[in-house]
This record gives structure tokens, sequence and C-alpha cells, in this order.
């Protein structure tokens, strides 16, 4: 078995006195366990009463200070709870009070190796006090050695329209794909949304005979989905089709059509001959957590060729082994795939830095000029960003993923048994990006207070779900102790 089961057994079968410590009820459990871990048979009620208050009369004087001067300071535009963090390690953060959370959001699944990872820290202080900061106006070492770990990983597990286990040599001076690094993850997006448009006003210039920057020519539509997210800059959020975000910046970029989700039928008329790009995340991740059909997602990358289109997978947040491969995509049958895939948020562990990947067939009209950054690609970010994919990528640690989520997803699975007034049938995602759905659109937003109020922090997704999105180096431990302080609040919630 291996090391972090070994270690997840060890700590769930504690002497009684300990057990409670650790989060995990060994008392009364199933022995059927997919994963070979001990199950409760009942919720847990330990954690029904707050145990870290937000209300106005706990907030302490140097709190309020603190509070006051983001207030003061900081343009509002995050809906905040009353708290400072000040520190973290491994899967815990602690706030100014001396509080302890588990974070079971990890940044927003960002922080793939928790807090305070040692070996990040020291790859950060060799790097940035030996060079720092370059341009792109000069080659530097780190850019190239990343872009290759990201494509030689995708031919070997899968992406790209790459089938697992290919190997393809450097031919003619190329990989077969091209990697463009950027700051973040909505950067990643305007930059695939760019290099889309690019591509098909060239396919519309052999088409037609006619010069790419004709004005007559009309294929720059994009086509992006109901509940998506993909940032909130002008062009991503052109194609972040929620009103919400939308409405106040109104209008947006032109020629945006939006349709629904896993609708095969409806795919012929929504993507037409004058598409350029179709967007799309295969687990959608502010959305609600939803899973794009794989024979939808199949059905998507035929229409795609029929009418010349880029596909565009964004994985900024299920992408890098959230679901225990390396893109979501990675499993699926190669006639699904992309033609380019987008990743940020993992790839340096919190440090900003985000990627476009594309085959050489898109990367083929860009030249030098055409796109750039100040920022994107620095020495920094992608010493960092090889470091973290090193370590995601080794054998061991995705096993370890599929082991802990699998535990995770036995877990999920009984709430939706023991709580079925409160929420949805089905658990949604896969891996380490899993949803609850609720049927009381107002119950999501309430368990995660409650469960913040407990020491668990969680995220919403969409109108009716919570979501999890943990580090992936999370012990089994871990979470039993976020499960259980779920269950408590849900059955605060079932009580009333």
């Amino acid at each position: 078995m291996r090391a972090v089961t070994r270690q997840a057994r060890r700590t769930l079968v504690r002497p009684a006195s300990a057990r409670h410590s650790l989060g995990v009820r060994c008392m009364g459990t199933e022995a059927s366990s997919r994963s070979g871990l001990p199950l409760p048979t009942a919720p847990s009620k330990r954690y029904t009463a707050v145990t870290h208050p937000e209300d106005q009369a706990s907030i302490t004087p140097a709190v309020k200070e603190l509070l006051d001067r983001s207030s003061a300071y900081v343009l509002p535009v995050y809906a905040r709870p009353p708290i400072v963090l000040a520190k973290g390690k491994g899967a815990y953060v602690w706030d100014t009070q001396g509080r302890q959370y588990l974070d079971f959001s990890a940044g927003i699944a960002v922080n793939a190796l928790g807090h305070g990872d040692e070996g990040l820290v020291e790859v950060m202080r060799t790097t940035a006090s030996t060079l720092l900061h370059t341009s792109n106006a000069y080659h530097h070492e780190y850019a190239g050695k990343l872009a290759e770990l990201l494509i030689k990983l995708t031919q070997a597990q899968g992406g790209l329209g790459w089938a697992p286990g290919t190997s393809q040599p450097v031919t003619n001076g190329t990989s077969g794909a091209k990697v463009f690094f950027a700051n973040s993850g909505t950067e990643a997006n305007e930059g695939a949304l760019k290099i889309a448009r690019k591509v098909g006003k060239e396919r519309w210039a052999k088409a037609t005979g006619k010069p790419s920057d004709d004005p007559s020519c009309d294929k720059f539509e994009i086509v992006c989905f109901e509940r998506g997210f993909h940032g909130r800059s002008m062009g991503a959020l052109s194609v972040t089709s929620n009103p919400k975000y939308q409405k106040p910046f109104l209008p947006l970029i032109p020629g945006v059509k939006v349709g629904p989700l896993n609708d095969t039928p409806g795919l012929e008329r929504l993507v037409g001959e004058k598409t350029c790009a179709v967007i799309v995340e295969p687990i959608q991740g502010e959305g609600g957590i939803n899973v794009a059909d794989i024979e939808w997602l199949r059905a998507l990358r035929k229409r795609c060729d029929e009418v010349g289109a880029v596909l565009i997978y964004d994985e900024i947040q299920c992408g890098l082994y959230r679901t225990g491969s390396l893109w979501a995509h990675s499993t699926i049958p190669a006639d699904s795939h992309p033609d380019v895939v987008t990743v940020a948020k993992p790839l340096a562990n919190g440090y900003p830095i985000g990627a476009v990947l594309m085959r050489d067939n898109i990367a083929e009209v860009m030249t030098a000029g055409t796109h750039g950054t100040t920022f994107g690609g620095s020495p920094l970010a992608c010493a960092l960003g090889y470091h973290v994919l090193s370590r995601l990528s080794d054998e061991a640690f995705v096993a370890n993923i599929k082991e802990t989520s699998g535990y995770l997803e036995e877990r999920l699975s009984l709430l939706t048994k023991w709580f079925p007034n409160i929420l949805h049938e089905q658990v949604r995602g896969r891996g380490f990006i899993r949803g609850l759905g609720f049927k009381n659109t107002s119950h999501p937003g309430r368990v995660v207070e409650m469960a913040r109020e407990r020491g668990v922090l969680l995220l919403t997704a969409g109108q009716d779900a919570v979501r999890l999105v943990p580090s992936l180096n999370i012990g089994a431990g871990e979470v039993g102790q976020a499960m259980d302080v779920v269950e408590s609040c849900l059955s605060v919630l079932d009580s009333e």
C-alpha cells in the first residue's frame, strides 16, 4: 500500500483518546469502503457548535484596525469575512488571532502543494537571488525547460490530440506543440482567444483568396457556454456568460455566441462557418462543478473541424492532476481533444503564472510581435513552475491523489444519502474538484460560512453548489476532518 494510505490508516486507527482530534471517526464504521479506509455509519455532530466566531463582538481591536485599513485603501471588489490570515503550513492556515483553519479551498484550487512548502521556498530563494526578471527581450534557462516538461508530459500522458503513451522527438526544430507563458489564467485565455482569432483570419484568407486583414473577413465569432467562467478582463469576460459579472461592463466584445453545455443537437446551429474559436471548461469550476459529457466533447471537436474553428479547453481550474490525470481531457479519446489548452492556477503553487499550450498548426500563425508580455514567463515563475510540475507528475504523487480523492468521493456520497432533503443526489466532478449541489440556493453560502466558523475553508460554485478543491497533497485525515465539519453543518441545517 502506498505511503499516503499507510499514513492515513495509521491516523485512522489511533487510540480512542486521539481519534476525534484527527477529525475521522473510526467507531461504527463500514468495512466495504473501496478505498480501504473506514467509513462512518452516521453523520458527525461533533462540530455543531461555532468554534471560530465572526460576530462583531468577536472582532478584536487589532483585527478591526487591519480591516479598517483595508476598507480605507483597497478597492472593495471582494466580499470577505472578518478574519485576517497570517500564516500557513501544509493544509492549514492561521489567522492573526491564532485560530487554525483547515484549508479545503487551496487559494481557489491554486496551492497544489499546500502552504509553506519547503522545497518551493528554496527554489524561490535561490532563483530570486540569482536572476529574478529579464523581460522577454532575452532568453533565460527556465522557460524552455518548463515548456518542454509541459509538452512531453502531455504527449506521454495524453492531451492536445496525443493519446497516452505518445513519444514525439523534436523533428525539423519543433516538438509538435508550443507554449506561451502569461501571468494568470485570465491572461492565458485572452492569449488563446487572440491566437484563435488570427487562425480564423488566416483560414478565411486561404479559403477566399483574400488577404487576412481584409475588412470583409467574417470568421471572427467566438462560442462559449452557459455557466462557464474564463476571467474578468474584457475579452475573457465576454465569454464568461454570467450576467452578474457582465452586466455592469456592457457592451463587451462583439461576435460572442452562448450555448448550453452538453447539448449535442444544438451544436450545428451554435458553431458555424463564422466561428473562429470555441472555448469550454471540461469541468466547469466557478459555474457549479458541471462536467462536460465525453460524447458531447467529441461532437464539439467534430463540429469545430467541419467549420475550421479552434477548440480551446480552459483547464485553469480542472487541469494539472486535479482530476487525477494531467489534464481533465487526458483520459478521454484523442478525437475529443482540443487544439489549445490554457492552464494557470496550480502551476507555480500560488506564484503568478499562466500558460497557453497549442499544437503546431495553431502556433504557426504567430510570429515575432504578434503577442507578448513583460512579466510572463519570468525566470522565477518558470523555475517555480518546473519544480511544482515535476513533483505533481511523480507517479507516487499521482497515485496518492487518486487514493485520497477516492476516499473523499466515498465520504461525499454518504452525504447525499444522509441529507436527501438538502442535497441533490449526484456528487459533481472528479478527483479533487468536487461539488455538492443544494436544493435550496441559499444553503451553499450558508454552509461555507458555517464551516468557516467551525475551522474549515470551503467555496461556493455557481448558484447551488459548495466547491471542494483542496491541496493535491491533502491527507485522508484532513479529508475526514473536513467531512466531519460538513456533516455537522448539514445536521444543523436539517434540524431547522
